[in-house]
């Protein structure tokens, strides 16, 4: 049975819809297979909002956030302004009806508009219907780099 596309409304993110994108977020932990990883808090976001910016894919009948795309502007040495987009996730329900690339044309979009000159985000590799989805936008996939994460909270005075 195929789903009924839903009409979707694509808008800026706003401090009250931070309760909801953190439940996506735990979400988006929980397909990744990482939800022990989650230490962010709505609170947190909140107060942290200068940081980052986000977009949701809203039902406009009921006001349901079906999805979010959250970036923020970063600075690579080797190509200069650029985008990094930390999350895009559509939940489970909601995917197959173009909510996806609807927040992914948004945001790219808007590097555009800005002037970036690369937009970078990261796909785990074992998340085929990503990576494949990502390729139509003509993406170029880099298996060389390892991600290094380091957390002052657990460092030992280093």
């Amino acid at each position: 049975m195929e789903k009924q596309k839903q009409s979707v409304r694509i808008r800026q993110g706003t401090a009250d819809d931070l309760p909801r994108i953190f439940e996506l977020i735990k979400g988006l932990a929980e397909f990744e297979k990482a939800p022990e990883k989650v230490t962010n808090s709505p609170g947190q976001m909140a107060r942290e909002q200068d940081y980052f910016r986000f977009i949701v894919a809203e039902i406009p009948e009921t006001g349901y956030i079906a999805g979010f795309a959250l970036y923020y502007p970063v600075y690579y040495t080797w190509v200069g302004k650029s985008l990094y987009i930390d999350d895009i996730y559509v939940e489970p329900a909601y995917r197959g009806q173009g909510i996806g690339t609807l927040l992914l044309e948004n945001v790219l979009n808007y590097a555009k508009r800005e002037g970036m000159h690369r937009v970078r985000w990261q796909v785990l590799n074992w998340n085929t219907p990503a990576i494949e989805f990502y390729k139509k936008y003509g993406v170029e996939l880099d298996d060389k780099w390892i991600n290094c994460d380091w957390y002052p909270e657990k460092s030992r005075g280093k």
